[in-house]
């Protein structure tokens, strides 16, 4: 029953999951003594992204909202630098770096749009 959900429907979700199946696919390159270490960090992180869009799209209230697309930012975040610090350790190619980073930058801008949007409503409720 896929696409039943809210967050289905948004396009920053399918950014966000996008970004964590090309995260699983590099770091599967790394040496095998970064599994519980930078393997693990990078791909919590980028699953936090996609996983807090969902859940602030199930939340009714817009501050709930801004509140979880903040978070998705700050966890997208984390993965871009912690894919710069596995580049400058040779773990990450230049190729699967700068591939990353289009799509990482892209779902950063839309979602600074997402939570400004969601501030000027809820300024706009608050003024109502």
């Amino acid at each position: 029953m896929r696409g039943a959900f809210v967050y289905h429907k948004l396009q920053v979700w399918h950014l966000a999951k996008d970004i964590v199946i090309d995260v699983y696919g590099v770091t599967k390159k790394f040496p095998a003594e970064e599994k519980f270490g930078l393997v693990s960090q990078i791909t919590r992180a980028a699953v936090s992204v996609a996983s807090n869009i969902a859940e602030g799209a199930g939340r009714t209230s817009r501050k709930d909202q801004a509140h979880f697309t903040q978070l998705a930012y700050g966890s997208l975040m984390e993965v871009a630098c912690q894919l710069e610090i596995a580049s400058d350790l040779g773990f990450v190619t230049d190729s699967d770096l700068n591939e990353t980073y289009i799509k990482v930058n892209s779902l950063a801008e839309k979602l600074s749009a997402l939570r400004s949007s969601q501030l000027k409503m809820i300024a706009r409720n608050e003024i109502e």
